[in-house]
């Protein structure tokens, strides 16, 4: 069964050149205009991904669309934006997007995202039975509950996936590459400024001084580090 992917959009031009890229590498593509068209949609045709744009006119935005879908679903969605300022990026994660596509993209660009973004959503993971207790910090494998102060934090698919990959390697230098291939996959092993921009975010949801950090630590043209003094490995809770 092919995957299916809705576009919302509200330039036909950019919706047309999209849906005619997708459709000729596989995939089946429906397209909405705008918010309300596009949960209808959504809710009819349960696509496999979202592109959903930004800036949509009148009406609700695409960060109000991506807050309504992830309130009763998970799908991957990935923003697409005529900026790629870091706070419109930021507002995207906080929103719950996946990814995001700077216009104008290219169509090799275009399907090497979508395929990364679908690959990693459908990627089965290991169970793994532990909890990594790290001062305040708690991070809980087996059922995907993080916690700082014993208070439950809310991250995104992709935040979970980087603290997780961090948090089963405490005290290690994880360097840049490693860590975008891991989480996102090999397309983005150069994109250093997107780590960043991640991690920067993910600071903010579970260090007191995001300025200050103490769990993620930055390795200067190397990587990053999840310190937690006297763990060597996850142990369990």
């Amino acid at each position: 069964m092919r995957e299916q992917i809705l576009v919302v959009d509200d330039e036909p031009r950019v919706v047309r050149l999209v849906s005619e890229v997708l459709q000729a590498v596989g995939y089946k593509v429906v397209a909405a205009a705008n918010a309300d068209s596009a949960m209808e949609m959504f809710a009819l045709e349960q696509p496999d991904l979202v592109l959903l744009d930004v800036m949509l006119g009148a009406g609700p935005d695409g960060y109000s669309i991506c807050r309504r879908i992830r309130e009763f679903s998970d799908v991957p969605v990935i923003m697409l934006t005529a900026r790629a300022l870091e706070s419109d990026v930021l507002c995207g994660f906080d929103a719950g997007a996946d990814d995001y596509l700077t216009k104008p993209f290219s169509a090799k660009e275009l399907i090497a995202r979508v395929k990364a973004v679908l690959r990693r959503a459908q990627r089965p993971e290991e169970v793994a039975e532990t909890t990594l207790k790290c001062g305040d910090l708690e991070v809980d494998f087996a059922r995907h509950i993080v916690k700082v102060r014993g208070e439950k934090v809310s991250l995104t698919r992709t935040e979970y996936a980087l603290l997780r990959e961090l948090a089963r390697n405490p005290n290690k230098i994880l360097l840049h590459r490693d860590l975008l291939t891991a989480v996102w996959g090999p397309e983005y092993r150069d994109e250093v400024e997107y780590l960043r921009a991640y991690v920067r975010y993910l600071r903010r949801k579970i260090e007191t001084d995001p300025a200050e950090p103490q769990y993620i630590i930055t390795a200067s043209g190397l990587g990053y580090m999840l310190a937690c003094p006297g763990q060597n490995e996850a142990s369990t809770g």
